[in-house]
């Protein structure tokens, strides 16, 4: 499980950053330790204590957790991305804080890499669960993300007003190639629990689908 936001240094004082809490993948992380998976939780810079049974890696920056993801995801049966990954970090970090001068500052950013691809791309990849937060169109952009990035199954969640991000409530809509469901809106505990009753029985269903085929 993933978790939390990721920060891109600036320079030694700034960073660009979200405002994931990392309550959702955290609670995620404990629902899953609780139905008897043995889970490691790799997240970003978050205020939250590790679940009980968890294993925690603590990462930074987008790279870190690309990394982390990939080192045990070649012998992870199930991967939820559930962190707030950053697409941009800065081309070229300065080493000493960046002054004001009275012009405008401009700042160029390169693409980071993308998680949930490069573990779709490994030669035994594991159950892929993605999320996506929206604050439009939820639906739409969600099986759009679900389709090009070959999930197994996608939490898609609009973000706004006390919902999603900063908030102990959140509200999901699950898909998945064959259907959908709306687990409505709850607290994030609840929900990550419903969510991981979900995710145990779409992973056995395509364990027996290949055992058929």
């Amino acid at each position: 499980v993933s978790a939390g936001p990721t920060y891109e240094d600036i320079d030694p004082v700034r960073f660009i950053g979200n405002r994931s809490s990392g309550r959702m993948g955290f609670a995620v992380a404990e629902a899953a330790a609780q139905a008897g998976a043995k889970v490691t939780l790799i997240s970003g810079p978050v205020n939250l204590p590790t679940p009980h049974g968890v294993d925690r890696v603590n990462v930074r920056s987008a790279r870190q957790m690309c990394d982390a993801v990939l080192a045990v995801s070649g012998r992870s049966d199930i991967f939820i991305s559930a962190a707030a990954v950053g697409d941009y970090r800065v081309e070229a970090r300065s080493p000493t804080k960046l002054k004001k001068t009275g012009k405008p500052l401009s700042l160029e950013l390169i693409q980071n890499p993308d998680i949930l691809a490069e573990v779709a791309a490994l030669p035994k990849r594991p159950f892929l669960v993605g999320f996506a937060a929206e604050t439009k169109d939820v639906e739409r952009y969600a099986r759009d993300k679900l389709e090009r990035k070959k999930l197994d199954m996608i939490a898609a969640n609009l973000v706004g007003t006390d919902l999603g991000f900063e908030s102990s409530e959140n509200a999901l809509l699950l898909l998945w190639q064959e259907g959908s469901e709306d687990l409505g809106q709850a607290d994030k505990k609840v929900l990550a629990r419903a969510l991981v009753e979900r995710i145990a029985s779409r992973f056995h269903t395509s364990i027996d689908k290949v055992a058929t085929e």
